[in-house]
């Protein structure tokens, strides 16, 4: 039986914080929304790559982790009961005669929806991995490009391959943790922080973590697990370190995937929007945080929530068109109040 089409007056592609918080600023203003993203968990990029790793730059909040971020986003859209559909992709969307959007995903669900908000991040994005034939088979116990439990490392030798942000973050962390860290990078220079790279050396300097100046060449193994790597330095030479698990951060190959098909107006990788609706060229299509494109783009969670609110206001237009959208403060009303399910004492 084929699976019955289900409408909705918004529907969000994308459950990172961007997309989270355009729940919030829809709800608000009474639409209800389905929201769709590849991964099996909300939360996009700060649940998948950085759950632990502290943001300062969000209004308000000195210092939290991606994951209480979107803890919080998700308490925050409560009220709102949207229905969330994770680890499927959208394959199509068609507009139909009536400004409308048909959208397919891979899991053969169907939408109709008035408006659509595209926030998927920086599309449909994959780790950059290590190329060395036959590696690929101890992705399951030994070689790493993401870290959700720090405590699996404990008691390990661990070789952790790159230069950013990433590799020091997770080189400095687990130095205490494993039997024993080294990190590998093909120059003496990082791309990361100088402050986590001080910190990453002095590590070295006493003895509780190890640094080599080269890049993988191969690897041993038992079968089931890696035993150890190869690394040819730019010295000359080349050292095969003991190796429990491989972890390797070579930062993020973006891909639209899909969206690519979409007839939007691409430039590179992101999407062209305007700057007073956030809307692409088309009609009742918007895009929201690190996927769009606009003149002085910042890829800034903050900068993402406004371009969301933005955004709301106009979906709200074409959903109810004729009808005038008044903007309202949550501290003031009634509407709003009632909304969010809040009580206030007269």
């Amino acid at each position: 039986m084929k699976n019955a089409t289900i409408t909705t007056d918004a529907l969000i592609i994308g459950a990172g914080p961007c997309g989270i918080f355009q729940v919030f600023e829809l709800g608000l203003l009474g639409v209800n929304c389905h929201v769709l993203d590849t991964l099996p968990i909300v939360g996009g990029q700060c649940a998948e790559l950085y759950p632990d790793k502290p943001i300062y730059d969000i209004p308000g909040i000195p210092l939290c982790t991606g994951e209480e971020l979107i803890a919080a986003l998700m308490q925050q859209i409560e009220p709102f009961d949207a229905t969330f559909h994770l680890g499927e992709e959208v394959t199509e969307l068609s507009v139909q005669a009536d400004g409308s959007y048909i959208i397919k995903t891979s899991r053969d669900k169907t939408f109709q929806a008035k408006t659509v908000f595209v926030a998927g991040g920086v599309g449909s994005f994959q780790p950059r991995k290590i190329r060395l034939d036959g590696l690929e088979d101890f992705e399951a116990t030994s070689v790493h490009y993401r870290v959700r439990n720090p405590e699996q490392f404990a008691d390990k030798d661990v070789v952790i391959l790159g230069g950013g942000d990433s590799a020091l973050d997770w080189a400095v962390a687990l130095a205490e943790r494993a039997r024993s860290m080294t990190l590998v990078h093909r120059r003496p220079d990082f791309r990361g922080a100088q402050a986590t790279a001080d910190k990453y050396l002095a590590l070295c300097a006493a003895g509780k973590a190890h640094f080599v100046e080269g890049k993988i060449s191969g690897f041993t193994d038992d079968g089931e697990k890696l035993t150890s790597v190869t690394i040819d330095r730019n010295s000359g030479d080349s050292v095969k370190l003991p190796t429990d698990a491989l972890m390797a951060f070579f930062g993020l190959a973006p891909k639209l995937g899909p969206i690519a098909e979409w007839s939007l107006d691409l430039n590179r990788k992101t999407v062209n929007v305007d700057t007073e609706k956030f809307e692409t060229n088309l009609p009742g299509v918007f895009a929201i945080g690190d996927i769009n494109y606009y003149p002085g783009k910042k890829k800034l969670i903050l900068s993402g929530f406004h371009e969301a609110a933005l955004a709301a206001f106009a979906a709200k237009a074409i959903i109810e068109p004729g009808k005038k959208v008044h903007l309202q403060y949550t501290t003031t009303s009634p509407i709003m109040h009632e909304r969010l399910g809040v009580e206030i004492e007269s």
